[in-house]
């Protein structure tokens, strides 16, 4: 009888910890890895120390024009921030482009540098898992959060952590976003 519970001890703690591991690591967006527009991998892993921007985009939304306030902030402070922008077409298809048209379209008008991720989407039954742990306080360990409109903002620290949310209405180069940038 002791050593049976003395199994279920050693069981506990191998199960335990092994929990608390996978919930360490899901509270960091450094775990994920997403597809950049061309189709190569983006370990978000290699931005450790870096905070991070994350933005659903759209080429033909009123918030479009906001492309050249997140390539001004990336190119202010490109050596502290990474912008990742992550199309998407849920809202009224306002991205309906393929990958190379929506690269040509940023570059040319807004002349982005900074990352763009594959099209996705950041809500429903399709959502991809990086918006699943955005917007899921159980996940992020933060906030929840409901992306209603394109260019939703998502601001995470250097270890990959959840900073805070700004809806679509926050420009990029808003005191809200530049006084976590700045401190």
């Amino acid at each position: 009888m002791k050593l049976t519970s003395f199994y279920h001890f050693l069981l506990f703690l191998v199960l335990g910890t092994a929990g608390t591991a996978q919930t360490n690591m899901a509270n960091s967006i450094h775990s994920f890895t997403v597809n950049s527009l061309e189709g190569e991998p983006i370990p978000l892993s290699k931005f450790k120390g870096k905070m991070m921007l994350i933005v659903n985009t759209a080429s033909k939304c009123g918030y479009t024009p906001q492309f050249a306030g997140l390539q001004e902030l990336y190119s202010k402070y490109q050596d502290k921030l990474v912008i990742i922008g992550f199309p998407c077409n849920q809202f009224m298809n306002q991205d309906p482009g393929s990958a190379t048209e929506i690269k040509e379209f940023c570059q040319k008008n807004y002349g982005v540098s900074f990352p763009m991720a594959e099209k996705i989407d950041v809500k429903g039954d399709n959502m991809a898992p990086i918006y699943s742990w955005l917007t899921q306080k159980e996940k992020n360990g933060v906030l929840d959060a409901k992306i209603a409109w394109n260019f939703n903002k998502f601001l995470i620290d250097e270890e990959g952590k959840m900073v805070a949310y700004f809806p679509s209405s926050v420009k990029p180069l808003s005191e809200d976003i530049l006084k976590y940038i700045n401190k």
